[in-house]
């Protein structure tokens, strides 16, 4: 999947907050790609870094997987085509909301 191009529907623009975690903000876009079901019944999540104002849909790479260790799904991370993240940039980013699980970011 790392290389691949996708589209992102947004449903969690930058700035937004968590339906349910109303106190839980999203700092990065974050969104899923239609018509790939995940482990966990839903369509497939991916957070989107280096876009640095809401969107409601993007296309680009998958430059990482985010493999939570005590969870059933994977996050995607995506980025522009031309723009590359060290892991820990990508740990960085997505923090607010991993800080959660135990993982391993696969690149």
């Amino acid at each position: 999947m790392i290389g691949n191009i996708v589209k992102v529907i947004v449903d969690r623009p930058l700035g937004s907050v968590h339906p349910k975690y109303k106190n839980h903000f999203y700092p990065i876009n974050y969104g899923y790609v239609e018509g790939i079901i995940a482990p966990d019944g839903e369509e497939q999540d991916v957070y989107i870094l280096g876009v640095d104002t809401p969107v409601g849909e993007f296309t680009g790479k998958v430059i990482a997987i985010i493999h939570r260790l005590d969870d059933v799904e994977d996050k995607w991370v995506a980025a522009p085509e031309n723009m590359t993240f060290t892991k820990r940039e990508i740990a960085d980013a997505v923090h607010f909301q991993e800080q959660y699980f135990n993982y391993e970011l696969i690149m």
